[in-house]
């Protein structure tokens, strides 16, 4: 993009942006029911959470991660529901804002189409993001170093700086909560410290 068009983005006023990626059609022909993107954002948000895409109840309610899934991010997180819906402070910006559908193994994975369209435009107006949380593997093959699994990407946490990865919190994983206990005894007590520090 040539410094024109930059200067055209970062000028349009945020509501705008918020509100074109809220009409996005982009992905209809191959969502299972009507485009509904979900997201939440604000330019003085100071902690970004990435997660994958919508699940089912999240697109009937259009409220993010208003499920089981949700509930444990925030209890990792040391969050009520009133300080991580606050966009002023907590920003959801999810790998893909549609809900994708389901495949035999759980969710379908986020739309291809979405995160190169949007995240170029929407992550460098989060200016004021200090830490980042990449849920799940969707989350850690765009913001952390390619090829390595789940599990050895959040083991690596100290390596990222001011990201930290975390598995997917869904119920789903409850086998791989099972496996590494040290996740929930390690990396939990550090993620909400540094989450307190920054929202305090």
């Amino acid at each position: 993009m040539g410094v024109d068009g930059h200067e055209q983005l970062t000028a349009e006023p945020f509501s705008d942006l918020l509100a074109r990626i809220r009409a996005c059609r982009l992905c209809e022909p191959y969502l299972p029911l009507s485009p509904r993107p979900v997201v939440q954002a604000d330019p003085a948000a100071r902690l970004l959470i990435v997660g994958q895409a919508p699940g089912r109840r999240v697109h009937e309610t259009g409220i993010p991660w208003n499920d089981p899934s949700g509930d444990r991010l925030r209890d990792w997180l040391g969050l009520d529901r009133t300080a991580f819906y606050d966009s002023s402070l907590v920003a959801l910006v999810p790998m893909g804002f549609c809900y994708p559908g389901t495949t035999k193994a759980g969710d379908a994975p986020p739309r291809p189409e979405c995160a190169p369209t949007w995240r170029p435009v929407l992550l460098p107006r989060l200016h004021n993001v200090a830490l980042t949380v990449a849920a799940g593997r969707f989350a850690h093959v765009y913001h952390c170093p390619p090829g390595r699994s789940v599990t050895d990407t959040v083991t690596r946490w100290r390596d990222y700086g001011d990201m930290i990865p975390v598995p997917h919190p869904s119920p789903r994983n409850r086998a791989w909560f099972a496996r590494n206990p040290w996740f929930e005894g390690e990396v939990v007590p550090e993620l909400r410290r540094r989450v307190r520090a920054l929202l305090d």
